[in-house]
């Protein structure tokens, strides 16, 4: 069984070769996790992919369990990118220490992790190196909450 992982293993440098380079990858969404977490198909092999530079609330937290807003994120990232080809954009760091492919996700022309703090599912989550979007994501969020979208309406807040 473990033979059989690495012609997939060995496939995966060269499916990311291009987004090193700056290039997007290219995937069919196969599973929405949560809000800021899905699963992709890239050739022959499906990673679990983590948006850069958002955070959404938890439906599956091992300790804290679900939290608020949780399932209404998830449905919205369902709504945004379930079953649709994806472009995968990386920023520089690839992986997380859960070993998750990091990416922008893009739907045609709209940036989903973008699109989730506009909504106001999403809150800004910048971890270093992976900054190149990060000043849109704050705009994003300022104007979500002072508009009361999302998580920022007083109906999400009680």
């Amino acid at each position: 069984m473990a033979l059989r992982r690495w012609p997939a293993l060995l496939l995966l440098p060269l499916l990311l070769a291009p987004a090193a380079r700056g290039e997007p990858v290219e995937g069919s969404v196969v599973r929405v996790v949560d809000g800021d977490t899905i699963h992709v198909k890239l050739g022959e092999r499906v990673e679990k992919v983590r948006y850069i530079g958002v955070n959404t609330p938890e439906i599956h937290h091992p300790t804290r369990g679900e939290e608020p807003g949780g399932r209404q994120a998830a449905e919205v990232n369902r709504r945004l990118v379930g079953g649709r080809r994806v472009r995968l954009e990386l920023d520089v760091r690839a992986r997380d220490r859960y070993g998750r492919l990091l990416a922008y996700v893009w739907v045609g022309d709209l940036m989903v992790n973008a699109e989730l703090v506009r909504l106001g599912y999403a809150q800004v989550m910048t971890v270093p190196p992976n900054v190149k979007h990060q000043e849109l994501f704050v705009k994003l969020q300022r104007e979500a909450r002072d508009a009361g979208r999302g998580l920022w309406s007083s109906d999400a807040r009680t």
